[in-house]
């Protein structure tokens, strides 16, 4: 099977066909979601992002919000950024914190924390490239809670991810947020599913 890159306006169901599959699809796609997220630390959660939840995401957007086929366009260009393109890992990643004193407090001390994620194949690091549609870190160095980042692999660090055994860890290397989670067997299955 050849494996998708990019969303077309063809590939989202018009709304009334959506709606009758919507539960059945979100109670998939939240099993498919559990080995795709990554706790790393105390506050944040990596999504990993492919075809399958864009595709998914661009339904739920248009779903909620009623825009019908001429919202269509516009999550394509805001979602199709995020489908790994062959030879890379894409995540979400978000900082969790539910106080909203200490959420501002950490944030404010997690400036260029895009710029500080890693994933480790076998000790072999794979710095992340943040997504550049905007900046997430302010002038006066405050994080955003949502980053978005592209792990780009070559074709031997592939190869690598795949062996069974392979140790891949995922991690933040910020001075005030240093953290790291190996991945679980499931969590590597999956994710190397995303490589072409």
């Amino acid at each position: 099977m050849v494996k998708k890159h990019e969303l077309t306006a063809a590939d989202i169901l018009p709304m009334a066909e959506y709606a009758k599959i919507r539960v059945a699809t979100r109670r998939a796609m939240t099993a498919r979601k559990r080995n795709r997220r990554v706790a790393v630390g105390p506050h944040v959660m990596f999504y990993f992002e492919n075809y399958e939840t864009m595709r998914h995401q661009v339904h739920e957007m248009v779903f909620i919000e009623k825009g019908g086929p001429e919202q269509v366009p516009g999550e394509l260009v805001a979602y199709n950024p995020l489908i790994p393109k062959g030879a890379e890992l894409v995540a979400t990643f978000m900082i969790e914190i539910d106080d909203p004193e200490r959420r501002k407090r950490i944030l404010g001390q997690l400036g260029g924390v895009e710029n500080s994620a890693f994933i480790a194949v076998d000790g072999q690091r794979i710095e992340a490239v943040p997504e550049q549609d905007q900046d997430r870190t302010t002038a006066e160095g405050k994080a955003s809670s949502v980053q978005f980042v592209h792990f780009p692999f070559t074709a031997a660090q592939i190869a690598q991810f795949r062996k069974p055994g392979a140790q891949i860890v995922l991690g933040l290397s910020h001075p005030a947020y240093s953290h790291m989670a190996v991945l679980p067997p499931e969590t590597r299955d999956e994710l190397a599913a995303d490589f072409d």
